[in-house]
């Protein structure tokens, strides 16, 4: 497994979460997961630029993904109505998506994505490096809603089993999305 932060994932937890947690079309994540491999990716909150940036990033191996059989899945901290200018803009408007606004998913002992505080990662330099150097200008700015000291993971699911994952070091990691799924048949 490739993880940035040795947090231990606890696997005996995972059905309870995929059976508690649905997607914004009613189906749980369990079913989801049940039908083909996932990759279940957790975002920041919109107003980041490395949140938009995912979403663009994503977009452009979507069709990779899927000719795997791989089904992307995002879990927002927003609400419904506040994610799907995002989901649509990045042409992601039919993805599965979990609104989880109370961040209880993301802190899942499944998951156990952590948070952040403004000192430990805005002003660290590869953070400054990154945004200075093409996140803010492709990007831009966003208006703060949600929780911005939320940490974002993407989680590779397949057989009931988190297969392979990636937790962020910083705000400004670009997890290789195919790389992730890089072992299935």
């Amino acid at each position: 497994m490739s993880s940035t932060v040795a947090i231990p994932l606890d696997q005996a937890a995972l059905p309870e979460a995929l059976d508690q947690f649905h997607a914004e079309s009613g189906r749980s994540l369990l079913e989801l997961t049940q039908e083909s491999p996932v990759l279940l990716i957790f975002l920041r909150h919109f107003g980041c630029s490395f949140c938009r940036e995912a979403l663009d990033r994503l977009s452009q191996v979507r069709t990779q993904l899927e000719a795997k059989g791989v089904r992307p899945v995002f879990v927002h901290l927003g609400t419904p109505d506040r994610a799907r200018p995002y989901f649509e803009y990045y042409k992601l408007s039919d993805v599965e998506r979990v609104s989880n606004p109370d961040a209880s998913l993301y802190r899942h002992p499944a998951f156990a994505l952590g948070r952040t505080s403004p000192f430990s990662h805005f002003l660290r330099p590869t953070v400054l490096k990154a945004w200075a150097m093409g996140a803010i200008r492709s990007y831009g700015f966003g208006l703060l809603r949600e929780d911005a000291h939320q940490m974002p993971g993407v989680f590779f699911l397949r057989g009931g089993k988190i297969a392979n994952f990636f937790r962020y070091r910083t705000i400004a990691d670009r997890p290789d999305y195919l790389a992730l799924v890089r072992d299935i048949r």
